[in-house]
């Protein structure tokens, strides 16, 4: 029987990497032995992560501890947290006796690069030998699990496995388009056309927050739709500077500034949160929102009112999004033979369904394994950035501070205090105090 102590249940969108479990000897460097005939009974596993117990995520969680229970003898000792509070204690947690043996943790290199660059995660690139687990990473997913010496990502080795994917496309109102003759956009002037026509009729056509993430993420794919994959490598791996007020990064916020003075996104934008903004499109008050698939869930659940749409951005073959967060190995972890063998398990096929009909969106997985018409959609969508290994992580992962920095400096764009160049100015400054001194 496993013990659950459960703090606080966070996070409801996720998905896992398609994996088969291979056997596995022990060369850890502290935990215990892999007993000869395969038998951990009286062992006990620590398994840490943020997800609600309903979520998809938890629901394959949850499966897959059992899996591993029945199929080692040893137990598992759950313990849920909040995402927040992990993020904030983790570096203290991982490095001590009460770390547990795997856990949930954020990718990017703020944070699981960081630990990774002061030694508080195991290294585990002979794991992912072991099981295979790179042939299943797309480029663009693998990069959030690798850190150099430095904990920039990337290159190096291997310190988490990602358990799901994320990106953010278009959402939109079927109903509002048909009301007004239009067809989707598969164009960005066809987006920008479609918008006019709402605008003209008195109807904001994108529900939008610059108190938190939405604006600043659609600001990003503005610039990515100019730029290529040297573009991403600039802005997130430091590989040479960046031209803030080159194409790409004017374009984006000469394009916002536009939309706002068009009537396309309201000024009112700066006082309202992102679930402000979720609201106002499950409400059916505006017809376009530009966000992430951690809402898809919610809003199957929510939107009743009208016919929901999903498409990718046009005119553009990158996106923002990522491979998930990853399991890591705490250093002082006590099983990190247990901990990997686990790791795999949550990879297996049988998880991946279970996970995508959950709601989830696994990194890599064939729709046809999946049952659920709406986790299908999901994953078709999200299959078609990875086929042009589109995705290209978040604006604000480049410095600790840049999440902000680049909300507040909108705002001040949105309400008029910058103009595009100033606004691009004042980017740059912020980006360059934190990866001046990282750059190759």
């Amino acid at each position: 029987m496993r013990n659950r102590s459960r703090t606080l249940a966070a996070l409801a969108t996720a998905g896992a990497l398609t994996l088969t479990l291979t056997a596995c000897s022990s060369d850890d460097d502290g935990g215990s032995e892999t007993p000869a005939d395969g038998d951990w009974s009286g062992e006990t596993l620590t398994v840490m992560h943020f997800e609600g117990q309903d979520s998809a995520m938890g629901i394959a969680w949850d499966r897959a501890i059992e899996i591993f229970e029945e199929e080692t003898g040893a137990s598992v000792d759950l313990q849920l947290t909040a995402f927040e509070d992990l993020r904030t204690s983790a570096e203290q947690l991982f490095d001590s006796g009460d770390a547990p043996d795997v856990a949930e943790y954020n990718k990017g290199n703020a944070t699981a690069g960081q630990l990774a660059a002061i030694g508080v995660l195991e290294n585990l690139d002979d794991a992912y030998e072991e099981y295979g687990w790179g042939d299943k990473l797309a480029d663009s997913v693998a990069t959030t699990a690798q850190y150099n010496e430095d904990g920039i990502m990337g290159s190096g080795s291997y310190y988490g496995v990602p358990n799901y994917g994320e990106f953010t496309f278009l959402y939109y109102n079927e109903d509002m388009f048909a009301e007004y003759g239009l067809e989707v956009p598969t164009s960005i002037e066809e987006v920008e056309a479609a918008a006019q026509t709402f605008a003209d009729a008195g109807v904001t056509p994108f529900a939008e927050s610059v108190q938190e993430y939405p604006l600043g993420q659609l600001w990003y794919q503005l610039a990515l739709s100019q730029g290529g994959r040297d573009f991403v490598n600039a802005y997130q791996l430091y590989t040479e500077p960046v031209d803030w007020q080159g194409p790409e990064i004017s374009y984006a916020t000469e394009t916002i500034a536009e939309w706002v003075d068009n009537g396309f996104i309201s000024s009112e934008v700066t006082g309202m949160t992102a679930e402000d903004a979720g609201l106002e499109f499950i409400n059916g008050d505006v017809p376009m929102f530009y966000s992430g698939s951690w809402w898809y869930g919610r809003f199957l659940t929510e939107v009743s009112d009208f016919e929901m749409g999903i498409t990718n951005w046009p005119s553009t073959d990158l996106t923002p999004g990522s491979g998930g967060n990853m399991w890591v190995v705490p250093v002082e972890s006590e099983q990190p033979e247990l901990a990997r063998m686990f790791i795999d398990i949550t990879m297996r096929p049988e998880i991946q369904a279970l996970l995508g009909d959950s709601g989830g969106l696994p990194v890599a997985a064939d729709p046809a394994d999946i049952t659920d018409e709406n986790a299908q959609a999901l994953i078709e969508l999200f299959n078609e950035v990875n086929e042009r290994d589109g995705l290209s992580f978040y604006p604000d992962w480049p410095t600790p501070n840049f999440y902000g920095d680049l909300n507040g400096v909108l705002q001040g764009l949105v309400n008029g205090d910058f103009t595009a160049e100033e606004a691009q100015a004042e980017l740059e400054s912020y980006y360059e105090d934190h990866v001046a001194d990282l750059r190759d």
